[in-house]
């Protein structure tokens, strides 16, 4: 999925077009390597321009992890909301409808999703708040949704939500991880092998010697 690097330079280039360029080499390496093994001199190198070029375009190498961060971090934000936006409200069928949304903006620039969440950040810099601001939001988007399913669900229980979110934000992380390294996995088929293992998951749940919400006790937890 890399772009195959250059050596054309940067005569006759508009400078628009020059800047998108470096942000799709950036965001590449970013996240193929992560941000502490990524190499400005490879990033320039992609473009077939030069570091300081990259440095009078975007400043230091976390300004441009940053510039690369927020438009993944936006455009996932924004993809997230419109699959939860529905008349109805969360139904049944929203967690399948966000994971669509996730696959379909991330193809063509799968390893986006590692932009987002590096673990390998500086602690306390600007790439690591802006960040933790993005999955804090992503967060409380899982909070609701789930929230709102174990509410149509009969349960009430702080505690499940909370656990319901974990599972959910630890899903999502493992199916996009898997399908990024699956590229034969359009985002219609991940979505339909989502489908097939929610029934799945739905059957192993469905324990009939298990009490229901509406058979339990206060004491029984």
């Amino acid at each position: 999925m890399a772009t195959p690097r250059s050596k054309a330079g940067t005569k006759g280039v508009p400078r628009d077009l020059r800047r998108r360029q470096m942000l799709e080499a950036a965001t590449e390496e970013f996240g193929g390597r992560g941000y502490a093994a990524a190499s400005l001199a490879a990033i320039a190198e992609r473009v077939g321009v030069t570091k300081t070029l990259l440095h009078q375009y975007f400043g230091t190498k976390e300004d441009l992890y940053v510039a690369c961060l927020v438009p993944v971090g936006d455009g996932l934000l924004d993809t997230i909301r419109t699959a939860m936006d529905d008349e109805e409200g969360t139904t049944p069928h929203t967690p399948l409808r966000v994971l669509r949304s996730i696959f379909v903006a991330l193809e063509g620039r799968r390893e986006a999703w590692f932009v987002l969440y590096d673990r390998t950040l500086p602690p306390g810099g600007e790439a690591a708040r802006t960040a933790a601001t993005y999955w804090s939001a992503i967060d409380a988007l899982a909070a609701g949704g789930t929230a709102d399913l174990l509410r149509a669900a009969g349960s009430t229980d702080p505690l499940d939500a909370d656990a319901l979110r974990h599972v959910w934000t630890d899903l999502v992380s493992t199916l996009v991880r898997w399908w990024v390294k699956h590229p034969e996995e359009s985002p219609e088929a991940m979505t339909r092998r989502c489908a097939r293992l929610f029934t799945v998951g739905a059957a192993l749940a469905a324990d009939p010697a298990l009490p229901g919400p509406e058979d339990r006790t206060p004491d029984s937890d």
